[in-house]
């Protein structure tokens, strides 16, 4: 018996009655030859921790927007932190964890530079609109490997495009990741806002702390407990309705006293200007787009697209320099 096959066996004999097993994937959109270590969605946690997608990350904004000190989240570390928390419901709950894992390191592969900000502007500014879910799958199904892609499982690209609240996936796992990048954005952002200073441990409603904590991390393992706890031998995961409510009045508090925070947000209106700017030079410049986006809108993909695309896969850093080379002048030398 190959190694895989092992890892599939042991896959049934342990894993609940409602977790996705790798034999049952429905596949990739092009067929492939399997591998004999690895399963299908360990294959596809791998493609997308080796992509240049997941390493750009590491420079893109998660809230603070280009802060001073090294110790405030960027997106790479938001994913990270979504991918523990999923797999610690996951292996509580006995579900797939290299489907989780492999969803989780993916869900956020397509957002803008500058957070929500840059997600923002180029929904503003681009007619077929943008949305960094839909950005994702594109990203893992169209631009990586200049534009061949990383041809995942329909499971792990079902995840990633349904990881928002609006949105339902179609397997357990992808329910984890969607629950888990909530919980994950509500305990980092407060724990960074208290680093900033934006906020106080006692500026939290009592409301909400005497019921699920007054730390960050008590209140992380008071949800992770509630949804293992509520989704136990169920084919579906949530949290208590009593839990789950409080989870949404410390969102609601977290958009009223942080994400919308005037003294945080200061610059945001800058970097939005920015994205707009881009967009504009380059569907007006589209020669100046990478060979492998060309060769995309030479196949039929319109210009709009693949504008978005380029200025999306920018991190922070990079989409200020290509500004300043572009608008800023330089200093003549003689």
């Amino acid at each position: 018996m190959i190694i895989r096959e092992r890892q599939e066996l042991q896959e049934k004999e342990y894993l609940s009655e409602f977790a996705t097993h790798s034999t049952d994937s429905r596949g990739r959109l092009i067929p492939e030859e399997e591998c004999d270590i690895r399963t299908v969605f360990q294959r596809d946690r791998d493609r997308i921790i080796h992509s240049k997608s997941f390493r750009r990350l590491k420079d893109k904004t998660q809230v603070f927007l280009t802060p001073e000190g090294d110790h405030y989240r960027t997106r790479l570390t938001h994913t990270l932190e979504v991918s523990q928390t999923a797999r610690t419901i996951a292996k509580a709950l006995r579900l797939n964890e290299d489907l989780v894992e492999a969803i989780a390191l993916g869900h956020d592969l397509g957002h803008t530079p500058f957070g929500h900000a840059g997600e923002r502007a180029l929904d503003a500014v681009c007619p077929i609109g943008f949305k960094h879910n839909v950005q994702s799958v594109r990203t893992v199904d169209v631009l990586e490997k200049n534009g061949r892609g990383l041809n995942l499982t329909m499971e792990v690209r079902d995840g990633i495009l349904n990881h928002q609240t609006s949105s339902t996936p179609s397997t357990p796992e992808g329910k984890v990741v969607r629950l888990a990048d909530k919980l994950a954005y509500i305990h980092h952002d407060v724990d960074d806002a208290l680093r900033a200073g934006i906020l106080r441990e006692d500026d939290i409603p009592a409301g909400i702390t005497n019921l699920i904590g007054h730390t960050c991390n008590q209140r992380l393992d008071c949800f992770i407990h509630d949804i293992v706890t509520t989704s136990t031998d169920s084919a579906d995961i949530r949290m208590s309705d009593q839990i789950g409510a409080v989870m949404m009045d410390m969102r609601r508090f977290m958009f009223e006293r942080v994400y919308t925070n005037p003294v945080a947000k200061a610059e945001e209106h800058k970097a939005e200007e920015l994205v707009k700017t881009l967009y504009d030079y380059f569907l007006t410049h589209t020669e100046l787009l990478p060979r492998y986006l060309l060769e995309i809108m030479y196949r039929g993909e319109s210009a709009e697209q693949v504008v978005c695309d380029h200025i999306s896969s920018m991190t922070d850093r990079y989409a200020t320099a290509v500004y300043e080379d572009i608008f800023v002048p330089k200093t003549w030398h003689g």
